[in-house]
């Protein structure tokens, strides 16, 4: 019987500590509130400072230092934290997740940001939900329903709209056919980690990850430092960096793992809807880029297509 149900006369007075703990609950709320938005922002935010750092930098020294940054973030963590150590079967697992999550994932991401927009670049990796539903039915043998492939057609004919106002569209090589193969990585990653999130909790497996990538891409990471260091570089591409690292790849994975343990999955993913209107509104403010009408309209249907998938796709 709920609180409501019960007349005031009738009910027991509260005890001090149930009385003090009363205001707890809008204050989590609150709370993890805070860290939904602060997590899209610094979500968002990592296609505009790519840009910024990509006029400096190419793809892989500027991936080189962003994870160098955020590993140094994630070696304080583990030394606080103490999470259980990789066991030796774990080790290559980890480090192939760190070579397709980590090193692939960011290399094309990268390369493919040198020509596609900061907000079309978002719209692309936001399918990312989809790619991970198709893998998952073909290799561990989930459901997808018929909306499943409805929602996926609308969403890669939207993806096709954003690429038809890219240089190059989707073309082989082309950034948004980078872009998408940096999703379809990312998915990768996903489904190889889902074994080590139980044994390890998702924090710390994502810290091993992003280790594990951050020393694979250790041989570009001289070259950058050297650019960076360089007269003639920009004196926004080390802060974009140092941003880079610091804020969606440490703090704002660490702000969603909160979001998550109060809201859930299913309820936590609806807010990631608003990732790639944040990213193209900051890539305006930022990097000063104006969202051409192919994007702006291509980016309304794939995510109209990611939302049919997550709602009605899968059983």
């Amino acid at each position: 019987m709920s609180a409501l149900e019960t007349s005031s006369s009738s009910a027991p007075p509260a005890s001090p500590a149930r009385a003090a703990s009363a205001p707890a609950a809008p204050s989590r709320a609150r709370l993890a509130g805070a860290a939904v938005a602060f997590t899209i922002l610094t979500w968002a935010s990592a296609f505009p400072l790519i840009r910024l750092a990509l006029r400096d930098l190419a793809p892989l020294p500027l991936a080189a230092l962003r994870f160098a940054v955020a590993a140094g973030c994630v070696l304080l963590w583990l030394a606080a934290a103490r999470p259980p150590r990789p066991t030796g079967r774990h080790l290559l697992r980890f480090g192939l997740c760190g070579l397709v999550g980590i090193a692939l994932y960011n290399g094309l991401l990268n390369a493919g940001q040198r020509s596609v927009t900061a907000g079309a670049a978002s719209f692309i990796v936001n399918t990312l939900p989809i790619i991970t539903a198709i893998l998952a039915t073909l290799f561990l043998g989930e459901r997808f329903k018929l909306w499943g492939w409805i929602g996926t057609g609308i969403s890669f004919a939207g993806i096709a709209l954003i690429a038809s106002g890219q240089p190059g569209g989707l073309a082989f090589g082309a950034g948004a056919s980078l872009i998408l193969a940096a999703a379809t990585c990312q998915a990768v990653y996903f489904i190889l980690q889902r074994p080590l999130v139980p044994r390890y909790g998702a924090l710390a497996a994502t810290a091993y990850t992003l280790l594990a990538g951050a020393i694979l891409l250790a041989p570009w990471l001289p070259e950058a430092i050297r650019t960076v260091a360089a007269p003639g570089a920009s004196p926004t591409t080390l802060p974009a960096v140092v941003a880079l690292g610091v804020l969606p790849a440490a703090l704002g994975y660490a702000a969603w793992t909160y979001a998550l343990g109060h809201f859930g999955a299913a309820r936590a993913a609806n807010f990631l809807y608003l990732v790639p209107p944040v990213a193209t509104a900051l890539a305006f403010l930022i990097a000063g880029e104006v969202p051409a009408p192919t994007t702006l309209a291509g980016g309304a249907v794939a995510v109209a297509g990611v939302i049919v998938v997550n709602t009605r796709g899968r059983g």
